[in-house]
């Protein structure tokens, strides 16, 4: 799955069977992250070509651009899932901690619970409680709390995630039963469970309302204090109110998706360098 830019691709290779992962951390630490010269393909076409970026730890990073440009990819790539993809390859480095989460010493399950994941469209377990939901991640994880311990975990997510308010007297309620709004937030508490390092999200707002929008913003900018954050968003305001970091994605025609430019949120939106970044920021095109 890695290559070297300019090598020929090669076949995606099934990843050998891992032991169980080591037992959880107590105590989340917020970690950085970054990609180094990273380029992407599938099946051969480059999709997103040396693609370098600092993620700063407890700061929250926003991925902005039009659709198609490579942002998902690239969020993918943080966390290893651009490699279950058959014909997917990929170059360059992510580091994390300053440890590259593609080296052979870095378990996929392992990189993946430090690494946690929101998907643009919540997928809570339907059939699960809330509660069960929450402690699902755990059971991957070879934790189990029980009693007080599990309690005490299931309000701990469910705070941090702005939800154990709405539904503290409904923990036994099926989870495909919350709104969809609680429905992305229960997800973000059964991500948090494991403890992660870094919360990456894509588009977890763009299925709902401006009130349930407005809560989840809420709970990133809450949960930046303990875990790094990186964020897909098409939406500019939405960008300009919860991160700290912006980094602009475009792609030409036929040609794969770069950074631009990369900055704060302040400079990118204010005191953009590159005239396109401006034109995007300001909607005059995208």
């Amino acid at each position: 799955m890695r290559r070297e830019s300019g090598a020929a691709p090669a076949a995606l290779e099934e990843p050998a069977p891992v032991p169980a992962p080591a037992p959880l951390r107590t105590v989340t630490t917020a970690s950085g992250l970054v990609a180094d010269g990273v380029s992407a393909w599938f099946s051969g076409r480059l999709v997103i070509e040396s693609v370098s970026l600092e993620m700063e730890a407890s700061k929250v990073t926003a991925l902005i651009g039009p659709s198609g440009c490579g942002k998902s990819t690239f969020l993918r790539i943080l966390n290893r899932m651009h490699e279950v993809t058959p014909g997917a390859e990929l170059a360059g480095r992510v580091l994390l901690d300053g440890e590259d989460i593609y080296g052979p010493e870095m378990r996929p399950t392992e990189t993946r619970r430090r690494i946690a994941m929101v998907f643009q469209k919540p997928n809570p377990f339907p059939a699960m409680t809330v509660e069960d939901n929450v402690l699902s991640g755990l059971k991957f994880s070879g934790k189990r709390p029980r009693g007080k311990e599990k309690d005490d975990l299931v309000e701990e997510m469910l705070t941090r995630a702005g939800l154990f308010s709405e539904v503290k007297a409904r923990l036994k309620t099926l989870g495909g039963e919350l709104s969809g709004g609680q429905q992305q937030r229960l997800c973000i508490a059964r991500a948090l469970a494991v403890r992660p390092s870094v919360l990456l999200m894509d588009e977890p707002c763009s299925a709902l309302d401006p009130s349930s929008t407005r809560r989840i913003e809420e709970t990133m900018r809450e949960i930046a204090e303990e875990v790094t954050v990186v964020v897909v968003t098409h939406n500019m305001q939405q960008a300009q109110r919860v991160s700290d970091y912006c980094a602009l994605f475009l792609a030409g025609e036929n040609a794969p998706g770069r950074i631009v430019e990369k900055g704060s949120t302040k400079d990118i939106f204010e005191n953009p360098k590159d005239e396109r970044t401006s034109d995007y920021v300001h909607g005059r095109f995208g």
